[in-house]
């Protein structure tokens, strides 16, 4: 193992690399305009010299990293390769003064996607939203005590704290007594109620945010999902809170155990665009090529989840987009494609302060939803009542 590896092997250099690439990653746009200033031809978008490039001048300008310090940091992933063409695109971004904007900008095809679906607006607060980590959110148990806590509810059992704590560390943690839960992905859940026992199909349900929700509150819960390792952790998370349900490993889109639910929740695979605050890697994968094979893929589960739902009973369908291909469309299909089904209109009471249902009852939580109060994960959720 080199000295590279071993270095990398302490826990301040794990955390000092994974700054870097968030910081790369918040700021990619604009930084690959400083490279492209200060060279003759574009270099190559997946030029090792251009990754390193943007990761010497995201120090140097985003983390106040000395000049010659971030430079130095990457030049050995050059050795044997362009290390004069990155020492020399380097010094001339500083000698003309070269510096990142604040709010950094989005990729230019996000940035126009949004403005399109969601307005200007939205796509300015998108900008300001992803400078900088978003708070943490905790979900709680009922009857959790969160007098320990300095922070802000947004709604019942729940607290939003600042970030920058070790989640590990906080009061309640060993005891079980909350999970970590964005605002915004509490919502499917909450729509759902107070369970009084009555089954509940939670399908594609790990890491178990939306199971602990459902089980801490009266429902008799199955979960289940395709991925061992996910798997693994639904149980730790279930362990710790000391809450229950019958975990399954599963794929959704044919799973049955030939009994109906009285509400099944679906909580789909997507784009992840809604989370590009905590992981601004998914900015760069959403393509619209991408985004209509979700799209379809989601409205094939929602067909088969609908089956499995018994009559009179609940359908809630959630993704953590911020495509209105994936969200907005998708619920409309389904509901032309079932004559036995139909939108349930959600109430203002029903949901987080300053979360609002749109005009046909559905849940679209976009950029700038609670900015005043740091802001939330994107969100389409719908719930659909099945004729009794």
């Amino acid at each position: 193992m080199d000295n590279a590896c071993v270095e990398l092997d302490r826990a301040d250099d794990r955390a000092f690399s994974h700054a870097i690439a968030a910081e790369v990653l918040r700021r990619m746009t604009d930084l690959d305009a400083l490279i492209d200033s200060a060279t003759e031809r574009p270099l190559p978008h997946d030029a090792k010299a251009r990754m390193v490039l943007r990761m010497a001048l995201a120090q140097a300008l985003a983390m106040n990293t000395a000049q010659h310090a971030a430079i130095s940091t990457v030049l050995p992933l050059v050795d044997g390769g362009p290390r004069k063409l990155v020492h020399g695109v380097f010094a001339t971004v500083m000698k003309q003064g070269g510096a990142l904007p604040n709010p950094p900008h989005l990729p230019p095809d996000i940035a126009q996607r949004w403005s399109s679906a969601w307005g200007k607006d939205a796509a300015e607060a998108a900008r300001v939203s992803i400078a900088a980590p978003p708070p943490v959110d905790l979900s709680f148990k009922p009857g959790a005590d969160t007098a320990a806590f300095d922070g802000q509810s947004l709604a019942p059992q729940h607290l939003r704290i600042a970030d920058g704590q070790r989640i590990v560390d906080l009061p309640g943690y060993d005891e079980g007594q909350w999970w970590v839960q964005d605002i915004a992905a509490s919502i499917p859940a909450r729509l759902l109620g107070n369970g009084g026992g009555r089954r509940v199909l939670d399908l594609c349900a790990a890491p178990g945010g939306k199971t602990m929700q459902l089980a801490s509150n009266g429902w008799n819960v199955t979960a289940v999902d395709l991925s061992e390792a996910r798997i693994e952790r639904l149980n730790g998370n279930l362990e710790r809170t000391g809450l229950s349900a019958d975990v399954r490993t599963g794929n959704a889109a044919d799973f049955t155990d030939g009994a109906p639910y009285d509400a099944v929740l679906l909580d789909a695979p997507c784009s992840a665009t809604g989370i590009f605050r905590r992981h601004p890697d998914v900015l760069y994968r959403a393509t619209p090529k991408a985004i209509q094979a979700l799209a379809e893929q989601q409205a094939k589960l929602l067909d088969h989840a609908a089956t499995l739902v018994a009559p009179g009973g609940q359908l809630v369908y959630a993704v953590c987009s911020l495509e209105a291909d994936e969200g907005e469309q998708v619920a409309k299909g389904f509901v032309a494609r079932h004559d036995a089904w139909t939108i349930e209109a959600v109430g203002a009471d029903e949901l987080p302060q300053g979360i609002v249902p749109d005009k046909v009852g559905r849940v679209r939580v976009k950029p700038g939803t609670l900015a005043d109060k740091g802001g939330s994960d994107g969100f389409l959720v719908a719930r659909f009542r099945r004729a009794g």
